[in-house]
């Protein structure tokens, strides 16, 4: 795979991660104190070749993310799950990911829009049991997970269907996607059909 993008990474373990799976140049940040000069490089390459974003599924890794985001608008976006993140020793890094989910990630980049059109209200995401309920946080995991669009809490998760223009028929296959998976019967929310 050769990406023309610049992606951005948290640091050299994940460019060499990505490297063994694809053709790619990338910037990294050295860590969640995201300094004027790396923004600079960034808006650079934005303006260039374009900007993937790819951060580890944890709370540095989000900042990151909000951070770049706010200051270059319309960069492309990268999501592991944190299982695909996680290492033998239990430590989440992009760098500890496979190579076939690091290549399934960069398949599913994914672009921000900034007037985009709310397709899916929070009052779907109630009805559907994605916020505010038993669950609500497993769901929204596994919804980010089949959506490609990370893990978010349920305010956070609105706002990435809209930005990510998600449209009500992909929200209802991943939630019948869901539904279809085989839950353990101490998940108070198995068996409850969700509505849309």
């Amino acid at each position: 795979m050769n990406i023309k993008e610049m992606i951005v990474v948290e640091g050299k373990d994940d460019t060499k991660a990505l490297r063994r799976v694809a053709e790619c140049d990338t910037i990294e940040t050295n860590g969640s104190a995201v300094g004027e000069a790396v923004i600079e490089k960034i808006r650079l390459a934005a303006e260039r070749r374009g900007v993937i974003i790819f951060t580890d599924p944890d709370a540095p890794g989000e900042k990151i993310r909000r951070t770049v985001e706010q200051a270059v608008p319309g960069c492309k976006h990268a999501f592991l799950s944190r299982d695909e993140a996680r290492s033998t020793r239990g430590k989440i890094g992009v760098e500890h990911a496979s190579d076939e989910d690091l290549l399934k990630a960069l398949e599913a980049v994914r672009t921000a829009g900034q007037e985009a059109e709310e397709q899916i209200t929070v009052d779907d995401l109630i009805g559907a049991g994605l916020i505010a309920g038993p669950g609500a946080r497993r769901s929204r995991e596994r919804l980010g997970i089949l959506l490609r669009i990370g893990y978010a809490n349920g305010k956070q998760l609105h706002r990435r269907l809209i930005e990510f223009r998600i449209s009500r028929q992909e929200f209802a296959g991943a939630l019948e996607a869901m539904d279809n998976e085989i839950r353990p019967e101490s998940d108070p929310a198995a068996g409850k059909k969700r509505d849309l």
